[in-house]
């Protein structure tokens, strides 16, 4: 009997009548195609969840799905009531993965509020920029971000603090709101449109300040639904059943929630499936691995550096992690030899990654098991619901083998950027997303991602655009010239390097003192090259950055260096 291809899986379980039938309607003048059968809006994905199940666990505390739908119906009220919050504001939300979080996304989209995922990192006058670009009217916020909002001067956004340890905070307490609120409340009727925009988050590009990506609740919902029928269809062309389990799936949340493969692959893709998120306060292998085993975590998703200090903490405690049936990548391309270590190191997992942007709200391309230990350099095959093509330079659609900019259309991919009109005709044309990425097909529809067009370092699964890092090196008075480019990391995929040209000579921890100011810890370059003679340029004038990067790289492979 021959084997079901991917072709007539997809054809069968999203035919007429099924689950994940799909048909096509016209948005905003394109066509699109859409899943016929997803919920209306988040809020219909939250109250449908519902349940006595076990869903969001931090460290001694332990949530059901009911709990949290209640604490956030508490604060959606709050929201409305005593900070008017009203369908289309900006709510910010700035601290680490604490139930909190959830709450705060949950209350804001079901009121039809957007929903703006700041990033963590960001020092302050990086908080002072989002919220002035975002034009939040509320913001919650945890003691570490409480501390940075108190060096901002003039704040006009209001602040509700979450788990405050200080006495002198700015802002109402979170716990003063809740505790205002009867448990009892019902979550507020607010009419919401899938089209409505649910969420903003922030995407470093190769200039400038980060760019807002603002996603529909159509777009965030189509790309939940596409991971379960990639998973369905996975079954059915392999002639398995879904694994039977005597106790609850789980999945391990280490990375932070202001990434869609945090929010989007992790948290909420955990409703429909009923499935409990194990959130860690920061990531630590061997703590991962408890988790793992108290919990008994069946899937695991995070970027190369961390899977792969996940595949050494098992090794050298030797453990099985037995409970673990997925490893999945996302944020930065993961080492093919990683692939095959995966796949050694746990007795029943199975690797597995994809290819996404913020953009597409993480859903592109996927692939695990077999396939992806026969095609380990490969980020699979399309999405269902979505179109990819390579071009080349004049936009002209190359052949299977040809290697171009890759570009994306479809259900998942943003309307745009939150007030960029410049940034969204220079990125989208007739509903194709131009990527950045360099990329080729395979004769069997397999993406291959070569190179990035974009001047953008993913140093584990983050992205910083060089341009930004450059502007904050220039604007000390002693330099004169800054490039800033990425060289290779075997844990993080690439780190921050830069090479500036200063006539007096500017000691390293001054000048990392003096960037601390001004970009976020994970900006800063970890390596720092001083020249006293003006940086080298090519023929257009433009800096010579792949010269500067071989240099950089060659000095630190070499033994004498440092």
């Amino acid at each position: 009997m021959s084997k079901t291809t991917r072709k007539e899986a997809l054809a069968l379980l999203t035919a007429a009548g099924q689950d994940y039938e799909i048909k096509e309607q016209s948005i905003d003048g394109l066509p699109i195609r859409t899943f016929a059968n997803a919920p209306s809006s988040l809020k219909q994905l939250f109250a449908d969840a519902v349940s006595d199940e076990t869903f969001y666990v931090f460290g001694d505390e332990r949530y059901t799905f009911a709990e949290i739908y209640t604490l956030s119906a508490r604060l959606a009220v709050q929201l409305q009531q005593r900070y008017n919050v009203s369908k289309g504001d900006r709510v910010a939300i700035s601290m680490r993965n604490y139930p909190e979080w959830v709450a705060a996304f949950m209350a804001s989209t079901s009121i039809g509020a957007v929903a703006v995922a700041m990033n963590a990192w960001w020092g302050a006058d990086e908080i002072a920029q989002g919220l002035d670009d975002c034009g939040a009217v509320v913001m919650l916020a945890d003691q570490e971000r409480l501390d940075r909002l108190a060096q901002i001067d003039n704040l006009q956004t209001e602040i509700i603090a979450v788990r405050p340890t200080a006495s002198d905070h700015v802002g109402t307490e979170f716990q003063t709101l809740m505790d205002d609120i009867p448990s009892d409340v019902v979550m507020p009727e607010v009419a919401i449109d899938s089209e409505d925009p649910a969420t903003i988050f922030y995407t470093s590009g190769s200039t400038g300040f980060p760019k807002g990506a603002v996603a529909s609740h159509r777009n965030i919902l189509s790309a939940l639904l596409s991971w379960e029928l990639d998973q369905t269809s996975a079954m059915l062309i392999n002639g398995t059943e879904p694994p039977v389990l005597d106790y609850q799936s789980a999945t391990l949340l280490a990375v932070p929630l202001f990434h869609v493969t945090g929010s989007h692959a992790i948290y909420l893709s955990s409703y429909r499936a009923q499935r409990k998120v194990v959130a860690m306060y920061k990531w630590d292998p061997d703590q991962a691995s408890d988790l793992i085993e108290s919990e008994q975590i069946s899937s695991f998703i995070a970027p190369a550096a961390m899977t792969g200090d996940l595949v050494q903490a098992a090794t050298r405690t030797n453990r099985n992690l037995a409970t673990l049936l997925s490893v999945g990548g996302g944020g930065a391309p993961r080492a093919p030899e990683q692939v095959k270590d995966i796949d050694d190191a746990f007795s029943g997992a199975l690797p597995g990654t994809g290819w996404g942007m913020t953009e597409t709200n993480a859903i592109g391309t996927g692939i695990g098991g077999q396939d992806y230990l026969d095609r380990p350099a490969s980020s699979g095959r399309v999405s269902a619901v979505l179109d990819l093509r390579v071009v080349d330079e004049a936009g002209v659609e190359l052949p299977q083998g040809e290697r171009g900019e890759l570009q994306i259309r479809g259900a998942s991919v943003i309307k745009g950027y939150w007030r960029r009109p410049e940034a969204n005709a220079e990125t989208f044309h007739e509903g194709w997303l131009k990527t950045g990425d360099v990329a080729y097909f395979d004769e069997e529809g397999f993406v291959f991602i070569v190179d990035r067009i974009k001047d953008l370092i993913i140093r584990g699964g983050e992205n910083i655009g060089c341009g930004e890092v450059e502007a904050a090196l220039l604007e000390h008075p002693l330099i004169h010239e800054a490039c800033v480019y990425a060289v290779p990391d075997t844990r993080l995929g690439e780190e921050v390097a830069s090479t500036v040209y200063a006539d007096v000579k500017i000691s390293e921890d001054e000048l990392r003192g003096f960037l601390s100011e001004r970009l976020a810890k994970f900006k800063i370059p970890k390596y720092l090259q001083f020249t006293d003679e003006h940086l080298p340029r090519i023929a257009s004038g433009k800096i010579f950055k792949r010269q500067l990067r071989d240099d950089t790289v060659a000095s630190l492979s070499d033994p004498s260096v440092g």
